[in-house]
């Protein structure tokens, strides 16, 4: 997935944890954050710790991966990822 701003972040972040049935309390709790720092992140809270970040990517199981722009595998299933219609999908609910 392509993420180019706290944003598209957040919608990541709170489409999967819905997805998986999460409250923030729940997730907060597997990711080892507060709720409180858990909701700042849900709200595109551009200054948020990358390090925490992380940590709650890994608990959504996600990989941050960071390749330069233009280099793309195409053996790699994400690189066929729609993200303009996942976020939308996420933006609904």
């Amino acid at each position: 997935m392509k993420i180019t701003s706290t944003r598209d972040l957040a919608v990541v972040v709170r489409g999967r944890r819905q997805s998986l049935g999460l409250s923030k309390a729940d997730l907060a709790t597997r990711a080892g954050v507060s709720r409180p720092w858990l909701s700042d992140v849900e709200a595109g809270k551009p200054t948020v710790e990358l390090g925490l970040v992380i940590r709650l990517l890994d608990a959504l199981g996600f990989r941050l991966d960071v390749t330069p722009e233009g280099s793309q595998n195409p053996d790699d299933p994400t690189t066929s990822v729609d993200l303009d219609a996942l976020l939308d999908e996420y933006r609904r609910r």
